[in-house]
């Protein structure tokens, strides 16, 4: 939430607050000043090309069995009620209830041995690609805060890091990425938290006259910087331009608006469920294509969490209502970036912190299941069309090649154009810090 108003009591004559001023309250420590973050977010500067991730994460756990790694010779309380179909790979199946990517699959690459999940119900090692546990102080930064920290804002205006998970109650799982011992500069810009976007705009304010404000602004300034013998306060107004850049360019209120986008593409993604059942979160499949349009606007990194796939109980009749609803938006995520020519630069990435247990319990549901998970890739330039790993018939241990969170974060960050068997990350100790478990590199599979 961009805050230009504010209220009228200690403010300026104009009503005005120079404590509002240029504030920006869905970055997670409401308060933090923009230009404070685009400060801290110009590391290094951006490459040439414009590489991005779209992460989609399935809060809850998501029963791998059921979805991408049906057993269908596995016995009646382990098989579950769904069957496979074929893609368009020879020899790869997925359940009935996604057609659609079943005919992208040459476009995809399935996981089916995700084997190191540590079996917390939160997001964090999808974020981190990292235990929680054993952590530098600050904690481990999110893929969105690190490539943030090291490559910066493609466009002054439009944030590097995204989050588009809605507020969901006491979900620690939903959550969209933490910037760790980085700092909040680089913690992920939430239109989606706090008062949404309807303060993203400049109402009832000319850009003649914010230019008025930033002249009382600069003012004001001055005084600290006579004051300041450190010389900290020199380079203030760069930032203070970037974050004005942000109030008066429309690019990010723009790439938000899906009434500025094809309606026959809109309908392309559908409508999804705006209501939330029990704690778990919406489902809107409208969010893959904002995660598309922001990154075409210049965001990096794009995380989303989509549902609750945490079911204990009525685990058939729930993917009975999301399954569909997944199919629809993945897919029209990922032939968008294909019809654009994206799907070169862009990676996107479904997954979520473990799988499901291969017996079906007494309310039939699955239940916790760390020891393997599934996931799935597309884009990127990655070679696909391929399933990477294998389970047993029961679809609960991996007994072929292993694949640990890390190896498919170093992935990733090679298809950013990062190494990293060379790039590190001071920590809050001053202890350089790699991006990836060490040994774990890029899947040979796909690069």
């Amino acid at each position: 939430m961009l805050s230009v108003l504010s209220n009228p009591a200690g403010g300026f004559c104009d009503r005005v607050s120079r404590r509002n001023f240029l504030k920006i309250g869905g970055l997670a420590m409401g308060g933090l000043s923009l230009a404070d973050l685009l400060q801290a977010e110009t590391a290094q500067g951006s490459g040439r090309s414009h590489k991005a991730v779209i992460m989609v994460f399935l809060p809850g756990g998501p029963s791998h069995q059921d979805i991408f790694d049906l057993k269908m010779s596995a016995p009646s309380e382990m098989r579950g009620e769904f069957r496979p179909i074929p893609t368009n790979v020879p020899g790869i199946e997925v359940c009935e209830l996604l057609p659609r990517l079943a005919k992208l699959m040459d476009r995809c690459t399935l996981i089916r041995s995700l084997s190191d999940c540590d079996g917390s119900h939160d997001a964090f090692q999808c974020l981190t690609g990292r235990n929680s546990k054993r952590q530098p102080p600050g904690g481990w930064p999110s893929m969105g805060s690190v490539v943030s920290r090291l490559s910066g804002a493609v466009d002054p205006a439009v944030p590097s890091f995204v989050g588009l998970a809605p507020k969901m109650g006491h979900m620690p799982w939903a959550r969209t990425g933490e910037p760790g011992f980085l700092g909040v500069a680089h913690a992920p810009f939430q239109p989606n938290r706090g008062g949404g976007t309807q303060d993203m705009t400049l109402s009832g304010v000319t850009l003649e006259r914010l230019g008025d404000r930033k002249s009382l602004l600069t003012s004001f300034d001055q005084f600290r910087r006579d004051v300041d013998a450190s010389g900290l306060m020199g380079g203030i107004d760069v930032f203070n331009a970037q974050a004005l850049s942000v109030l008066t360019s429309s690019k990010l209120l723009d790439a938000l608006d899906l009434n500025k986008e094809d309606p026959r593409l809109v309908e392309l993604y559908g409508r999804g469920i705006a209501e939330c059942r029990d704690d778990g979160g919406p489902r809107l499949t409208e969010h893959f294509l904002v995660a598309r349009r922001l990154v075409e606007a210049g965001a990096r990194v794009v995380t989303l969490a989509f549902s609750r796939w945490d079911y204990h109980s009525n685990n058939f009749g729930q993917l009975r209502e999301d399954l569909p609803l997944l199919d629809r938006g993945l897919s029209a995520l990922i032939t968008d970036l294909h019809e654009r020519g994206m799907d070169k630069d862009v990676s996107v990435v479904v997954w979520g912190e473990f799988g499901r247990t291969p017996v079906i319990n007494k309310q039939g549901g699955r239940d916790h299941w760390p020891r393997v998970s599934c996931a799935l890739l597309a884009g990127g330039g990655m070679r696909h069309g391929q399933v990477i790993g294998a389970t047993d018939k029961l679809g609960g241990e991996a007994i072929d090649r292993p694949v640990a969170f890390a190896e498919v974060f170093a992935t990733l960050y090679h298809r950013l154009g990062i190494d990293v068997t060379k790039t590190t990350l001071t920590d809050l100790t001053g202890r350089p810090q790699y991006l990836v478990d060490g040994g774990c590199l890029p899947m040979r599979e796909l690069v």
